[in-house]
């Protein structure tokens, strides 16, 4: 990522405000849009400058990203944004949910086993929870292969 000055950092600057440590002051100078902070934090190893100290910067509004660098961090913030959907969908749906969901996957997988798999096709139309289904997950993962189980996988552990 690369940084550039704004107007309310180069007025910080100027009055000497405390919200810049010394060695901020010193690294503040050498963001100029060209470098990256990787190239800077290297530069300015000696003064002990740290991402901290970089983050501490744009958060006070001293730096803003550079030309072309703030489409970057929009990706990178709606990537996240996308991850912790993702994430809170996960949790929303719910173990009973889920096994629900899952149940006549798991079904369907071991009835068309026949004769061989007809104590796996008990166990799991036994199973009273979401815990009993993945403890039979393996199972069954072997018992039909791993490609037809995909979908019952996918239910179970995502």
């Amino acid at each position: 990522m690369k940084y550039v000055k704004t107007e309310v950092g180069q007025q910080a600057f100027k009055a000497r405000s405390p919200l810049f440590s010394s060695r901020q002051r010193t690294a503040f100078i050498m963001f100029d849009g060209n470098k990256s902070v990787e190239q800077l934090l290297a530069a300015a190893a000696g003064l002990g400058l740290s991402q901290d100290d970089v983050d501490h910067m744009v958060t006070q509004g001293f730096l803003a990203p550079a030309a072309g660098e703030a489409d970057l961090a929009q990706a990178r913030a709606d990537a996240v944004a996308v991850q912790e959907v993702r994430a809170s969908s996960f949790m929303a749906h719910s173990a009973q949910d889920r096994y629900k969901e899952a149940k006549p996957l798991a079904t369907k997988l071991t009835a068309g086993l026949g004769l061989r798999g007809f104590r796996l096709n008990l166990a799991v139309e036994a199973a009273g929870g979401f815990d009993e289904l993945l403890a039979l997950l393996p199972k069954i993962k072997d018992a039909v292969g791993s490609k037809a189980c995909v979908e019952l996988e996918r239910v179970l552990t995502q």
